[in-house]
C-alpha cells in the first residue's frame, strides 16, 4: 500500500514535503528555524506557503488517536493545537518509516524553555503556574484526564502581562464525561512531579539567572488549582433572603474571565435556604465581549486590558450615553488601529497587535510618573516602539518571503 494522507484541512502543498525521509534528515529547504519543546519524538516545524506546521513521527495508532482527541478538544473550544492530519505508509529504502501528526503551528507561541531565552526570569514563574491551571481546569471541567501534565507538552502565549497555555501533546489523554477526583489528583501530582524536574533541569543548565524554588513553584500549582476548582465548582448555601448573593457569584466567575452558562439553583422544602452551583461554565467572558463590540479575538487577558481602555476613552469622551457598538468602533479608528499602524514592518514579529498595545499602557504609566502627567498616548507608542520593541527578540517566524 502506497502513501496515505488523512487530514481534516487538506493542504495540497503537504504533498510536497520529503515524506520517503525520515523526519531528523528532514533539510532546511523545509524546516524553519521556530522553537520548539522537548518531545520524546522527533519533531520539526515546517513552513508551506503562509502556513506553518509541526509534524511529529509516532506510531500509527497514536497518531490516529491523538489526532481525533485534538479534534474533539477543538470542538469543545479547549485551548489546544489544531490537528491538520496524519500520514502513514511512508517508506525509505524499502524500510518502513513512523506514521506523521501534522497540526496547526500556534502564532506568537513559545515552549518554557525559549521563554527564558526571551526575557523571562524566574520571577514570570507563577504567571506560567496560574497559566497552567486555568489549562488544567479546563480541561478537567470538559472531562478530559491529561496524564502527562508538564511545561514540555504546552505552549505559551503572551496574554497582557501574563500567559495563556495551550495543550501540545494529547497522547496519553482521555476525553470522557467527566473526570473523578481521583484522576484529577492523579493529573496534579503527575504535573508536580513533571514539573518540578524541568524547573529543576532548567536551572542546572543556566537558563535561570537565579535560584528557583520548586518546592513553592508546585505548592502554588496545587493551591491555585484548588482555589480555582472550587469558586467554578462548589456549592454555596444562603438564606432566600440573600438573593442578591447569586449575582456575586456570577461576577466574580466573570472577574475570573469565566462565564457561567448553566447553574443549578436549589431550595428547601420551605424555601428558606438556597443552594447554588454553577454547572457550566466557560472561560472567555471578557473576550467574547471585545470580540462583540470590535470584532478582534484575542486571549482573555489582552480583552480585559483592552475593554479597560475603551472604558477610559469612554469617560473621557463622555460617551457613557451612546451606543457600546459606536463607541468601540470610535475608539478602533481613532486609538488602537492608528497605533497598531505605527508599528515597523521589521517589528511586526516581535509580538501580537494587542500585546503591543498593552505593553504601551504599561509604558504610558512609568512615562506619566516619571514626567508627573499623563502623557499622551500617541507619543507613549513612539518611546515604546523605539526604545522596547525593536530591542525584542522575534516571536513570530515570517510566513511571507
Amino acid at each position: 500500500m502506497g502513501m496515505r494522507i488523512v487530514a481534516s484541512r487538506p493542504d495540497p502543498a503537504i504533498l510536497t514535503l520529503p515524506w520517503s525521509l525520515p523526519l531528523a534528515d528532514w533539510s532546511d529547504d523545509f524546516v524553519v528555524p521556530l522553537p520548539r519543546g522537548l518531545s520524546r519524538h522527533v519533531v520539526r516545524i515546517v513552513r508551506l506557503k503562509d502556513r506553518t506546521y509541526a509534524v511529529k513521527e509516532t506510531q500509527e495508532e497514536i497518531a490516529f488517536r491523538e489526532y481525533r482527541l485534538l479534534r474533539d478538544l477543538q470542538r469543545e473550544k479547549l485551548p489546544s493545537v489544531v490537528p491538520q492530519g496524519v500520514v502513514t505508509g511512508r517508506t525509505h529504502d524499502g524500510e518502513e518509516l513512523p506514521a506523521a501528526l501534522l497540526t496547526e503551528h500556534l502564532k506568537f507561541s513559545l515552549p518554557y524553555r525559549s521563554l527564558f531565552s526571551h526575557g523571562m526570569t524566574a520571577d514570570n514563574l507563577p504567571s506560567l503556574i496560574d497559566a497552567i491551571v486555568v489549562l488544567l481546569v479546563r480541561l478537567h471541567l470538559a472531562g478530559f484526564f491529561w496524564g502527562d501534565v508538564s511545561l514540555s507538552n504546552v505552549l505559551f502565549r503572551r496574554s497582557a502581562g501574563s500567559f495563556a497555555a495551550y495543550l501540545v501533546d494529547a497522547e496519553t489523554g482521555e476525553l470522557n464525561d467527566h473526570v473523578s477526583t481521583g484522576m484529577r489528583e492523579h493529573d496534579l501530582t503527575v504535573g508536580c512531579e513533571n514539573i518540578f524536574a524541568e524547573l529543576m533541569d532548567l536551572q542546572a543548565s543556566g537558563a535561570v539567572g537565579t535560584e528557583v524554588d520548586g518546592h513553592a513553584i508546585v505548592t502554588r500549582l496545587r493551591e491555585q488549582y484548588a482555589a480555582l476548582w472550587a469558586e467554578l465548582t462548589d456549592e454555596e448555601e444562603f438564606s432566600a433572603g440573600d438573593l442578591w448573593r447569586i449575582e456575586r457569584r456570577i461576577e466574580r466567575l466573570n472577574d475570573l474571565g469565566f462565564d457561567v452558562d448553566e447553574l443549578d439553583i436549589v431550595t428547601d422544602f420551605d424555601g428558606d435556604i438556597v443552594r447554588i452551583r454553577p454547572k457550566v461554565v466557560e472561560l472567555g467572558h471578557h473576550r467574547r465581549e471585545l470580540q462583540s463590540l470590535t470584532g478582534m479575538d484575542v486571549e482573555d487577558n489582552q480583552a480585559r486590558r483592552l475593554l479597560n481602555d475603551l472604558a477610559a476613552f469612554t469617560a473621557h469622551f463622555d460617551l457613557g450615553g451612546e451606543d457600546r457598538h459606536l463607541v468601540a468602533a470610535k475608539w478602533m479608528t481613532e486609538v488602537y488601529e492608528p497605533i497598531v499602524a505605527m508599528i515597523p514592518p521589521d517589528a511586526r514579529g516581535k509580538l501580537e497587535p494587542a500585546e503591543v498595545f498593552h505593553e504601551i499602557l504599561v509604558h504610558r504609566w512609568y512615562l506619566s510618573e516619571r514626567a508627573g502627567s499623563e502623557v499622551d498616548i500617541f507619543e507613549t507608542a513612539r518611546d515604546y516602539i523605539a526604545n522596547e520593541l525593536t530591542r525584542r527578540p522575534t516571536e513570530i517566524i515570517a510566513t511571507e518571503d
